[in-house]
């Protein structure tokens, strides 16, 4: 999500619509990085393109949109994908240990330069889009895209392009002159508007004030001009335009602004790229602010197929180590509670700072904190991605301050070195990529964590205290009897310990600002399975299982008990299955699998089968009135609508910004072409009321969105 300063309102007069324009010819994509379904063994990069490097000053804009000197931030500055090329060969991001890069959004941009408060603004961050089948000539053009693609791939470096589909660029209600008016094309043809939008492809709805999750979903964040996911040519158009994206072989994809749109059209959206021949990993950006806990968020990450950037996570390390308001003790009940309320926590994505973020480098500080923050992401649960910079120590605070041209790149830098020496251990040690998290000691300056999975140990040790060195007693931990190095190679102070046969370490001190990493790895014999990707997924669908102790000979994968073999496993190895699910029952059920000497591994839990290929549809009940603190939700017949089951119903639906209370309405996921039946219920606290009279029914589109309206039955 993008901080701009203007609301807007609405408007309307005409514009034809146009869908189904020729896309260009591409190449074939470049399918050489094989697992781009999970990520727990990669270290993600963030790059805003246009501030990393200038590699081709032909592209660079012409006129006011540039800015020569990088006086003003607001303005372009010339870094594009040829930059990142360059970065790529000459062994900058590979010799850190990077495995993936996240580039800004890709697609076309506006090319109007907009005055705010006397400061001129470009698109150069990505997030002004015009043409989502199109590239931002800033960057460069398909050829240049693809070999970015090429490139990285030749050096097993993933690429995750940003995308987002909630909104196109700056619009004025009252002035259809401002910038580029918001305006949409479909490959060099325009669709709309925001003033002249004729068949609805955006929200008239004016400005959000944040206030409620509704709000922010179907109003207008700040001036920009919002599309209405609901309307079958946008479903159409953005399904077109993201199948070129990953037909050019992009490794995944992270979506912008989540929580401002509807969950039914993202988790319809995800499952049509999971059922594509391309399928990738996705995330998303739902901004949570300092110490906030959000449900929704929590229920998003856990139900809509989506994963998520943690927040959570990361303001509470800038907390602990940046700005020191909370202690490790809170550091260690974060990663606690989190590691309960996220179902898929080896797929939330880490990080310390963001584009949208104060960088964490303080100007003129001691660099240890951002060291230790790193040192903790990179070998902490999830997916660790590093704004680019960090490594350079780079400062900055607010946009456009922490969005600054890259610094340099210095490869002696300890943050680089550290980096370095850590990123690797994710795919060495599958402790480090999935495994457990467990506390082994704690005070409000010293935190030591274990990872474990199977056989295979690490062991982090931080003191956060720059001035106090601590004694460590009574430490006990996983870890085989024997002496182990510091694989930082005392890099930030840690030294060697040793465990006996019972794991407990002898006693040493843990220096002033010391940081150690520790570790053990072991093979495994008995299988057992780590992540699964995606996380949802429809019968054909491809899956990756993610562990050890396979086996080198195809078994069988099981979906709850329903089983895969012979042609439904696509590759088996010892730490990789490949497999299409099987024809099985849609609903919440467990994977795993038996090896071909007939010895059955663990189980993943809560894995998301849908009934088919999804479509959107709008489901309203008029006249359902209710009481104060009671809420109206919807329910059916099959899994996407919660099985007939109120625990598990879809909602609670809304009634203010697209319907009039006692109209109540949500957008859901459900499977295409299907005969619905349903019915609505009002919930307060335990207290369960179902609509009265017979099942509703309805047929779902094909394709596209649909909407059924029925009244409320007493």
């Amino acid at each position: 999500m993008k901080s701009y300063s203007k609301w807007i309102g609405t408007a309307a007069l005409s514009v034809s619509l146009v869908l189904g324009t020729a896309l260009p010819a591409l190449a074939a994509p470049d399918t050489s990085v094989s697992n781009k379904l999970n990520y727990s063994t990669d270290v993600i990069y963030q790059i805003v393109t246009d501030r990393f490097v200038d590699g081709n000053t032909a592209n660079n804009p012409a006129g006011a949109a540039f800015s020569a000197n990088k006086s003003n931030l607001k303005l372009y500055f010339g870094g594009d994908w040829q930059g990142i090329i360059n970065k790529i060969n000459d062994g900058y991001l590979t010799g850190m240990g990077v495995t993936a890069i996240w580039i800004s959004q890709p697609v076309e941009n506006i090319t109007s330069v907009i005055n705010y408060s006397g400061v001129n603004n470009a698109a150069y961050h990505g997030y002004w889009a015009r043409d989502f089948k199109k590239t931002n000539a800033a960057f460069g053009s398909f050829s240049d895209f693809q070999n970015l693609i090429t490139t990285a791939h030749a050096h097993n470096i993933k690429v995750i392009i940003d995308f987002a589909p909630n909104h196109t660029s700056p619009a004025s209600s009252t002035d259809a002159s401002f910038a580029e008016n918001g305006a949409l094309y479909n490959n060099g043809s325009l669709l709309a508007k925001y003033g002249s939008d004729p068949n609805n492809l955006f929200h008239h709805n004016g400005g959000t004030d944040f206030s409620t999750i509704e709000s922010g979903i179907y109003r207008n964040l700040y001036d920009l001009a919002d599309i209405n996911q609901n309307n079958a040519a946008i479903d159409t158009y953005f399904k077109e335009a993201i199948q070129l994206w990953l037909n050019m072989g992009v490794d995944g994809i992270r979506f912008d602004a989540v929580k401002h749109m509807p969950e039914g059209w993202q988790k319809s959206y995800v499952s049509s790229i999971y059922s594509s021949a391309n399928p990738v990993f996705t995330f998303g950006e739902w901004f949570l602010g300092v110490d906030e806990i959000s449900s929704e968020n929590i229920k998003f990450a856990n139900n809509s197929g989506m994963h998520l950037l943690d927040f959570a996570y990361a303001q509470e390390v800038r907390e602990v180590f940046k700005d020191k308001t909370e202690s490790m003790t809170d550091l260690n009940s974060v990663l606690t509670s989190t590691a309960s309320s996220y179902n898929y926590l080896n797929n939330m994505v880490t990080f310390i700072d963001n584009h949208d973020m104060d960088r964490f480098q303080v100007a003129g500080a001691s660099t240890r904190p951002t060291e230790q923050a790193l040192a903790l992401t990179l070998t902490s649960r999830g997916v660790p991605a590093i704004y680019y910079g960090t490594e350079q120590y780079m400062s900055g605070v607010g946009d456009p301050n922490n969005r600054a041209m890259m610094t340099g790149f210095n490869t002696n830098t300890n943050a680089y070195k550290l980096i370095q020496a850590l990123a690797p251990l994710r795919k060495s040690n599958p402790a480090i990529a999935y495994g457990s998290t467990t506390q082994r000691w704690v005070n409000d300056d010293v935190f030591i964590f274990e990872r474990k999975f199977g056989k295979s140990v690490a062991l982090v040790a931080i003191n956060r205290n720059t001035s106090l060195s601590y004694p460590i007693t009574g430490l006990l931990s996983s870890l085989p009897g024997g002496t182990y190095t510091d694989v930082l190679g005392g890099l930030l102070g840690g030294g060697s310990i040793t465990a006996s046969s019972t794991g407990a370490v002898t006693n040493f001190t843990l220096a002033a600002g010391g940081t150690a990493v520790w570790q053990y790895t072991a093979p495994e014999t008995t299988p057992t399975v780590a992540n699964v990707g995606p996380t949802m997924g429809k019968p054909g669908n491809t899956v990756t299982i993610d562990g050890r102790g396979f086996g080198s000979g195809s078994g069988t994968v099981y979906f709850g008990t329903t089983a895969a073999t012979g042609a439904n496993i696509v590759s088996w190895e010892d730490t990789q299955i490949k497999v299409k699910i099987p024809a099985v029952a849609a609903g919440t059920t467990t994977v795993s699998v038996k090896t071909a000497a007939n010895v059955t591994s663990n189980s993943f839990s809560n894995y998301k089968v849908l009934t088919a290929d999804q479509v959107t549809v709008r489901f309203k009940v008029n006249n359902a009135t209710t009481t104060l603190g009671s809420n109206v939700y919807l329910t059916g017949n099959v899994a996407e609508l919660g099985s007939w089951t109120p625990a598990t119903a879809v909602g609670p639906l809304y009634n203010v910004v697209e319907a009039a209370y006692p109209t109540w309405y949500f957008d859901v996921s459900v499977p295409a072409g299907a005969s619905l039946q349903f019915k609505f219920l009002k919930v307060a606290g335990s207290t369960v009321t179902w609509e009265g009279g017979n099942n509703h029914t309805y047929t779902a589109p094909a394709s596209g969105v649909g909407e059924v309206t029925v009244d409320w039955q007493n």
